[in-house]
């Protein structure tokens, strides 16, 4: 790996399994970040983890509850003991639920908000506790989604998680400026990842006919937006909501779909 551009900076990814949040630790690590990798399946984290570190990268599996404030705490820590300090935190782990909203249960609710808002939230703070008192700022990213800025059939609850986060990248600007450290947030459109195409076999083909430029995102087109924010190249940028997403939002067709349960 021969890339620096990232040498010396440490990266925490949450839900980082596979998907976009893998192609994410990939990416940082082939330029030289070290990468501490969470997912909440175990077996999982260390085969994604493994194969970073066998390309050449600097990675670590902690898998666990990236809903968990309690395990939060002690992923960081662990990143600290491990690597010497916190440069990159990108909330990327969460969840979505389908349903209608006059059905939509307390259940589903409660573990949609645990760990898309909570996570997230608890992750960027105690993050930005630990790039305040190094004195050496820092890169905290959410996971937004277009269905934060547009509204999407059986997504309200879900698009309501993502807008929040696009607000709470804004809300941070005032508080975390002074130390250096920029807030942002990535609203993806249509990715294909494992999860996507495994939701519904004909997400690429539906999607990319409602995608402007005619495909849907690779977990690749992702990364790199991360890469720009958490880069030195984007220190003039925070309290902002990058939207990858081939267009979508600016027209928003949707196709039919098969909801998942």
């Amino acid at each position: 790996m021969a890339d620096s551009e990232f040498t010396n900076k440490v990266a925490i990814v949450t839900g980082a399994g596979n998907g976009i949040g893998y192609e994410i630790c990939r990416a940082l690590a082939a330029r030289g970040a070290s990468v501490l990798l969470n997912d909440l399946d175990p077996a999982l984290a260390k085969e994604a983890a493994g194969k970073i570190v066998s390309a050449g990268g600097v990675c670590h599996a902690f898998p666990g509850d990236a809903g968990n404030p309690d395990f939060v705490e002690k992923m960081l820590v662990e990143a600290v003991t491990r690597y010497g300090a916190i440069d990159i935190a990108v909330a990327n782990a969460g969840i979505t639920t389908y349903g209608s909203f006059l059905e939509y249960t307390v259940e589903k609710f409660q573990s949609l908000i645990g760990l898309n808002l909570q996570g997230s939230f608890f992750l960027a703070q105690g993050a930005a506790r630990r790039m305040k008192d190094q004195g050496t700022g820092g890169r905290i990213l959410f996971m937004s989604s277009v269905t934060g800025h547009q509204s999407h059939p059986h997504l309200v609850p879900y698009g309501m998680t993502k807008a929040a986060l696009r607000m709470l990248a804004k809300g941070l600007v005032g508080e975390l400026s002074q130390y250096g450290i920029t807030v942002n947030a990535i609203s993806p459109g249509a990715v294909g990842t494992e999860r996507t195409i495994g939701d519904d076999p004909d997400f690429k083909e539906s999607w990319s006919g409602a995608t402007p430029n005619g495909r849907i995102a690779t977990p690749g087109d992702i990364a790199d937006a991360v890469l720009f924010l958490a880069s030195d190249k984007a220190r003039h940028v925070t309290g902002q909501t990058l939207q990858v997403d081939g267009g979508w939002t600016c027209t928003s067709p949707v196709p039919n779909l098969k909801i998942p349960d």
